[in-house]
């Protein structure tokens, strides 16, 4: 394995002890009675959230557009070399498995530098299967990586270029737009694919 991928493997790891602890404090804080309309937010309601990016074709395309359907969202980019082809390709396969309109995946690229809504278009449709290929303004793209908890950082390469490292976990939500859990690059198939089926129903 080489170093490149123990490093998005750890921003994985980061991203699932971040949720983790989250859990840990909302489970552990002693219960409050309620007072007047004061709701408590959860720690699942603070993942995702409202968000507005780029379609493919040019228009705003947002949290509003997935209501009412189940969704896996991914951060990438479409210059990477092995995860996200891999993860994107192994989505398109596990949906398969469970019906092609089980559930929706949206790719949405943390690299709006070099991928605009004609760029993220093209890789969506590389899978064979539909892809909802998201991309946005540096501005919007750090609002919405913030409501995720994903982290990115821009590597330089030798000869000139960069890659991104970025948080490689698959974020699933069932059909209320609630997050519910996350399926990490190294997971096997068949406990992907339960959490695929509890938020396809």
């Amino acid at each position: 394995m080489n170093l490149r991928k123990i490093r998005l493997i750890l921003w994985g790891l980061v991203a699932v002890v971040g949720i983790g602890v989250g859990l840990f404090l909302m489970l552990s804080k002693p219960a409050q009675a309620p007072i007047g309309e004061v709701r408590t937010t959860t720690f699942q309601e603070t993942i995702g959230g409202d968000w507005a990016l780029v379609d493919a074709a040019g228009d705003s395309f947002g949290s509003e557009n997935l209501a009412g359907r189940p969704h896996a969202v991914f951060f990438g980019f479409t210059h990477c070399p092995d995860i996200c082809p891999n993860t994107l390709s192994r989505l398109a396969r596990l949906r398969k498995d469970l019906g092609e309109d089980s559930f929706d995946i949206v790719f949405i690229s943390v690299d709006p530098g070099r991928d605009g809504p004609e760029e993220v278009g093209k890789y969506a449709d590389l899978f064979g299967t539909p892809v909802i290929g998201l991309t946005g303004s540096e501005s919007q793209i750090q609002a919405v990586m913030e409501k995720f908890g994903v982290a990115r950082e821009i590597v330089d390469l030798e000869g000139g270029g960069y890659t991104v490292d970025h948080t490689a976990n698959v974020f699933l939500f069932d059909e209320n737009g609630r997050f519910t859990v996350t399926i990490s690059p190294e997971e096997g198939r068949e406990p992907a694919l339960e959490k695929l089926r509890r938020i396809a129903g």
